[in-house]
């Protein structure tokens, strides 16, 4: 699986954004697939998860209710709409896929992508 982020950008605190990731490959639907970031000085950190059908959902406690996450297995999609931006969410987020169940731990993702940078100003 190849996985690509885009759609990063410079937004103001309380704006929104929203990124996606674009697989190809088979069997996309075979894999969880999680948002990642680092900021910088920082360690990575599990942003937020979508199982294989997209019927459950996880989130760092620091983006609930302001991320969702969502995907589209017929276009290998898997997208993150950030609302109510916040300057601490300034980052390089990316997205990777691991195989079966979801989890928050880095380690088990198989595959990633290429980051896409999210800036915001306060």
């Amino acid at each position: 699986v190849q996985l690509q982020a885009f759609g990063g950008g410079l937004v103001q605190a309380g704006g929104s954004l929203r990124l996606s990731c674009a697989a190809s490959g088979r069997a996309f639907s075979s894999y969880a697939i999680s948002w990642f970031r680092r900021a910088p000085g920082k360690e990575r950190e599990f942003v937020a998860g979508i199982s294989l059908s997209g019927s459950s959902s996880e989130y760092a406690e620091s983006v609930k209710d302001r991320f969702t996450i969502s995907r589209d297995n017929a276009k290998n999609t898997v997208n993150l709409q950030m609302n109510d931006l916040k300057a601490e969410d300034t980052a390089v987020y990316h997205c990777a896929a691991a195989w079966g169940l979801l989890q928050t731990s880095p380690g088990v993702y198989d595959y990633w992508g290429r980051g896409t940078q999210v800036t915001v100003s306060s």
